[in-house]
């Protein structure tokens, strides 16, 4: 099938120059949408032709029934997606969008350059069995909700159903993020054939030395948490491990400036 991507050209600052720019692809998590990386998308323009892509059944990509959705099926497809847009690029994932990220890596080590995995999934102890209830609240509530959305978020009581388990800043998140967070969610029709696929399986692929990784948790992500899924063994040893503080599960939502700075740092560490 195919991915629905954007490619986001430069916007370098009154310093940048007019030279080249390598690309660097985002990729989502589940139950979110290229919408995610509204935050960090300006500061990321003004360093990178910036690639996003959908997974299918989230955004604008539809699900197609049978669609293979393990994090191993989604790098491949991935990466034949963008083949045709981007010799290489450094990649960007978040949650599930981290995992896939580092599956890409391990799997395709001639296009990706560096990998910034932000909170990924796949580091457990002990792989999932069953479906994770409250990740299926967060789904139902986001579609029971959906019709009073634009109206119930102005509140804070309404933001912290959806977002204080996310972030330790969410009253912070501006309005626009907090719509595209549940819209995304709402409407995704690959959430649990996403989450079914992940199920008994984590990231045990082996990623080359000579690709730079950097993985990124928050000291405060309940929907990864470090006494369970955080496991350090399952990455490589080359792997740059950063914790960043009042940080939660979608740390470019709560640390812009930090990420950032991690980013350029992977993706010139080579």
């Amino acid at each position: 099938m195919s991915l629905v991507t954007q490619v986001f050209s430069p916007q370098p600052n009154k310093q940048g120059s007019a030279g080249h720019f390598e690309d660097i692809l985002l990729v989502h998590g589940m139950g979110s949408a290229s919408t995610a990386w509204r935050l960090i998308l300006p500061e990321l323009r003004k360093h990178f032709r910036v690639i996003t892509v959908d997974l299918p059944g989230h955004g604008r990509t539809p699900y197609l029934k049978g669609t293979a959705m393990d994090p191993i099926s989604l790098a491949h497809m991935i990466h034949d997606e963008v083949g045709s847009i981007s010799p290489g690029y450094h990649l960007v994932g978040n949650s599930l969008g981290g995992w896939i990220t580092l599956e890409m890596a391990a799997h395709f080590s001639q296009p990706v350059k560096s990998v910034t995995a932000l909170a990924p999934a796949g580091l457990w102890i002990n792989p999932f069995q069953r479906r994770y209830p409250a990740t299926a609240f967060l789904r139902m509530f986001a579609k029971a909700t959906k019709p009073l959305t634009p109206l119930f978020l102005h509140f804070d009581w309404a933001r912290s159903l959806g977002f204080a388990t996310v972030s330790p800043r969410w009253k912070q998140f501006p309005y626009l993020l907090c719509i595209d967070a549940v819209k995304a969610m709402s409407e995704s029709t690959g959430y649990y054939p996403l989450f079914d696929a992940m199920l008994m399986k984590r990231f045990e692929s082996e990623i080359s030395p000579t690709i730079p990784v950097t993985v990124i948790f928050g000291d405060s992500d309940n929907t990864l948490p470090a006494t369970t899924c955080q496991e350090r063994s399952l990455v490589p040893t080359h792997t740059r491990w950063v914790i960043l503080p009042a940080s939660g599960h979608a740390p470019m939502w709560d640390s812009v400036p930090e990420v950032m700075a991690e980013i350029l740092t992977t993706t010139t560490n080579r």
